[in-house]
């Protein structure tokens, strides 16, 4: 009496993906999943990622992970500075290699990636599979049709792929809309060695450098570099009509250090040090909260199911916990359909509330005040902890 037997297909295989699949098949199913990369290191998978006790360790938990979790990820990387724009440092919480202390420690998205890529058993991942269209077929089937002309039937097919989800319009009309906030990826690499001042001021965690409705924050990564992401509160057309060169990393340096014209000369250093990958990103976010009522073999989670902005760190985490929660209600319910409405009841509750916050989060970071909002708001956090 268990859904061991039905033809399962996560489509997507970023960090919910991968949870989904590796806690299915401990529990003895055999579930495929579809990625459109056509390997593994197809792409850049992006910065650190701060995985809470809560969400992303409890799925990893369940995954049979946490140990070795635990053996890689860097407590040192929850240390936190916030200055404002003048460099002066108004926060400086320094991270701790003790784990009972501090419950978000950090893990590059790429190592963890590689985690779980390595505990699925061979042949899980069907690589180069983008697909065009999930098509509703009777008793809860879908036809999955894929762009490189493979047609799939499942009993449940589960989107994790992500903000632009090809499944989502399955169960609901919602679509991911631009947030007012758009990003300048930059890239500082090998930073201590090439700049040990910068890397001194910036710390073994995250800065965070907030004012006129910008934004300077950079992250240490595992692999030496500092990663900094530039924010500003604009209009959704702002990147293509600031006419900076994104395609020449040191004249579009050029053209954002006026940006940032009257800021402190070791913050702009950020943006000067830059010596890697330059990417604008538009920030997108779904209706908070986003729901919609359940149909048969189908179901969404990650992205996919809540896409917000990323100022709660919460978007690899709630997919994890996504993930664990969806196996969790599979593999103790004989009925496929039960099983999905109870996981979409908890997590439109837990999405729901995440999801407030984090535009709450936005709202503080590019308000008038922000890095003193933002510096009462971690002190509070830490009286409550």
């Amino acid at each position: 009496m268990s859904n061991q037997h039905k033809r399962i297909a996560i489509i997507g295989a970023g960090p919910g993906g991968l949870t989904l699949a590796r806690i299915l098949q401990q529990a003895g199913y055999s579930p495929v999943v579809y990625e459109s990369d056509p390997y593994p290191a197809f792409r850049e998978q992006g910065g650190t990622l701060d995985l809470d006790q809560e969400s992303g360790q409890k799925a990893l938990q369940m995954a049979g992970l946490l140990d070795q979790f635990h053996a890689i990820c860097r407590f040192e990387g929850q240390a936190l500075k916030l200055s404002n724009k003048r460099g002066n440092i108004l926060l400086d919480a320094q991270g701790d290699l003790d784990p009972t202390e501090h419950d978000r420690p950090e893990i590059d998205r790429s190592v963890l990636r590689t985690m779980l890529l390595d505990s699925l058993q061979p042949n899980s991942i069907q690589w180069g599979y983008k697909l065009l269209k999930a098509v509703p077929l009777d008793q809860g089937k879908h036809e999955l049709r894929f762009e490189n002309g493979f047609t799939e039937t499942v009993d449940l097919v589960i989107a994790a792929d992500g903000a632009f989800s090809k499944v989502r319009p399955l169960v609901s009309d919602a679509t991911a809309e631009y947030s007012g906030v758009s990003m300048i990826e930059l890239n500082i690499l090998n930073a201590a060695a090439q700049f040990p001042e910068l890397a001194a001021f910036n710390g073994m965690g995250s800065m965070y450098a907030l004012g006129d409705h910008k934004g300077i924050m950079a992250q240490l990564n595992g692999d030496k570099r500092i990663r900094v992401y530039l924010g500003f509160q604009v209009e959704r057309d702002w990147l293509e009509q600031s006419n900076i060169p994104f395609e020449n990393l040191e004249e579009a340096k050029k053209e954002i250090l006026p940006l940032f014209e009257d800021w402190d000369e070791q913050l702009k250093s950020y943006i000067r040090c830059a010596n890697g990958a330059i990417t604008p990103r538009r920030i997108y976010m779904l209706p908070v909260p986003h729901q919609w009522e359940h149909k048969s073999g189908v179901t969404l989670i990650g992205d996919a199911a809540h896409l917000m902005s990323p100022f709660a760190g919460a978007g690899a985490n709630l997919a994890m916990l996504d993930a664990a929660e969806l196996a969790n209600s599979i593999i103790n319910h004989a009925d496929l359909d039960k099983a999905l409405q109870e996981y979409e009841t908890k997590m439109f509750e837990y999405a729901a509330e995440t999801a407030t916050v984090t535009q709450s989060n936005m709202e503080l970071f590019f308000s008038d005040n922000a890095i003193e909002a933002l510096c009462e708001l971690m002190n509070e956090l830490t009286i409550q902890a």
